[in-house]
């Protein structure tokens, strides 16, 4: 079987063994990975053996500025604590500042940039084999804007939360305040002409049920759902959302009583979406007992 760059790469991340070394294992075991992993362990080489396999859901975010680029982007660690060693917060900067760096637009191309001589792939896997959780950098987005915008990036929890906001007009003290508002309130869009039409109409087609399940009069049960429906609609809207500073305001009137307008907005949650493993402590013993 043909010792593949793919291959090579995946020995490296379930092992963190130089890539020499991962080569040379592949070419002796065929190309078999788990012989591989034995041949790499049996040689003493094998540093980090299977920790492609486990679970990598905590970590921080993190949000940078350059001019008229800005970045964000998530780096994955298996447990809170190493989140928040040196090492990992070195790790969290040199991975930052290469892809603000760059002209990277996705994952794909910023693990493949270089950063003193390594590429921040390897740079990963090494710290993985080094720290001794599996790290990865889980995603990465790029927003652009023009001289008359303003950024106004903002860290919750020093870095659990990240958001980003883009604003014309104004100044980055008002796209701030907005960023933090985003951070605390998790808007998924930002106005009605981001949903789409079929997302209102399931929408609709719940509550109208809902409220002929409570029961209510078929002559006033559309009215009612309209009413929820646009509820429903200022609550997961940004520019419709009750400003966090001032209720008694939306996002859309601060941002006009300052004169800008919102236009864009980005914001990133440790772990989001990924399936964290729940394990209790005498079952984890177990299982590295019978390891």
């Amino acid at each position: 079987m043909a010792v593949t760059a793919a291959l090579v790469k995946q020995l490296r991340e379930k092992t963190g063994a130089g890539m020499l070394d991962c080569k040379k294992a592949l070419t002796e075991t065929n190309g078999d990975i788990e012989k591989a992993i034995d041949y790499l362990r049996e040689k003493g080489i094998a540093k980090a053996a299977k920790k492609a396999d486990r679970i990598a859901a905590e970590g921080l975010c993190n949000v940078m500025v350059e001019g008229n680029r800005a970045i964000l982007y998530e780096l994955n660690s298996e447990t809170d604590f190493v989140a928040k060693n040196k090492e990992f917060l070195e790790l969290l900067d040199t991975v930052g500042s290469t892809l603000l760096q760059s002209e990277a637009t996705t994952l794909e191309e910023g693990l493949t940039l270089k950063h003193e001589g390594k590429s921040l792939e390897d740079i990963i896997v090494d710290a993985t084999a080094k720290i001794g959780e599996k790290l990865n950098l889980r995603r990465f987005y790029v927003v652009n804007k023009t001289a008359s915008m303003h950024f106004g990036a903002y860290a919750h929890m020093g870095g659990k939360i990240v958001s980003l906001s883009v604003i014309e007009a104004g100044d980055e003290i008002v796209a701030k305040d907005i960023s933090m508002h985003i951070a605390a309130n998790n808007p998924r869009f930002l106005d009605r002409t981001e949903i789409s039409a079929d997302e209102i109409a399931h929408e609709r087609e719940i509550l109208r049920n809902e409220a002929l399940n409570e029961g209510k009069p078929e002559s006033i049960v559309d009215k009612m759902v309209e009413g929820r429906l646009n509820k429903y609609l200022k609550e997961i809207c940004l520019v419709n959302q009750s400003f966090v500073k001032n209720p008694d305001i939306t996002v859309e009137q601060y941002a006009k009583e300052n004169g800008a307008t919102v236009v864009s907005f980005l914001r990133l949650e440790v772990g989001e979406g990924i399936e964290k493993r729940q394990d209790d402590f005498a079952s984890e013993v177990q299982a590295q007992i019978r390891s």
